[in-house]
């Protein structure tokens, strides 16, 4: 990616689908592995190392996107953590089949040291913080210094973090969490996400100085016959 703003198309993976960990030699992981390289040089005098993940509405497809990314970067080598920031939906802990008494919001509230919150996963150098349990307050303690403190102390052990996050137009928690990422990447769906909805979502994301450096459009596909995927990527 440069400096401008980038499309990035994907076949659609199923929810929660760990293709790129399934299927690395696959043409749909290959795309996974694109969108780490274009985030790799969407600033290269200032590396990109922390994206967040949202999308305009639910359905999108935003953390099976962020997921499948963090893999990549793990297989590419990359100390990375999948940091589950969605405090209303989670999933991470679906996906990756764990417990979730302990993660983001009681790693916040508690003042927890990293060795207590970040899991192993079954993938080399890939590390998960889940939620933890639902807060009542979550764009609260989202926008806490104490949340501010807890992503600086990941920033200091990672190469890569990526951040999933609750969708832009139903609350604040994108807006909040995207002031901590080096760039943010808007997921979107052509069949349930319409061209307006994705453009509130990024004048909202401007507002609060969120630095859009991609999309991703899942559910788009060709009309090839041999081929059951589509992607593409250029200027907007």
């Amino acid at each position: 990616m440069s400096s401008k703003r980038k499309k990035l198309r994907k076949y659609q993976s199923g929810p929660r689908d760990l293709i790129v960990e399934r299927e690395p030699k696959s043409p749909i992981s290959e795309q996974f592995r694109t969108i780490r390289t274009n985030i790799t040089y969407a600033n290269i005098d200032n590396p990109i190392k922390s994206v967040l993940f949202t999308s305009a509405t639910p359905s999108a497809g935003k953390s099976t996107t962020a997921a499948n990314v963090a893999i990549a970067y793990a297989q590419a080598g990359k100390k990375t953590l999948l940091l589950d920031g969605d405090l209303r939906r989670p999933t991470s802990h679906y996906t990756f089949e764990m417990q979730n008494v302990i993660g983001l919001s009681t790693a916040t509230i508690n003042d927890l040291p990293l060795a207590e919150v970040v899991r192993d996963t079954r993938i080399d150098n890939l590390g998960v913080v889940t939620s933890g349990p639902i807060p009542p307050n979550p764009s609260e303690l989202l926008s806490s210094n104490k949340m501010s403190d807890f992503i600086k102390k990941l920033k200091e052990q990672y190469d890569m973090i990526i951040i999933d996050s609750p969708p832009v137009l139903a609350v604040t928690d994108a807006q909040v969490l995207s002031q901590h990422t080096d760039g943010t990447i808007i997921v979107t769906n052509v069949e349930d996400n319409s061209r307006d909805n994705v453009t509130q979502a990024k004048e909202l994301l401007e507002k609060a100085d969120a630095n859009i450096i991609g999309v991703v459009l899942n559910n788009k596909k060709m009309d090839n016959k041999k081929d059951s995927y589509y992607y593409y990527y250029g200027s907007e």
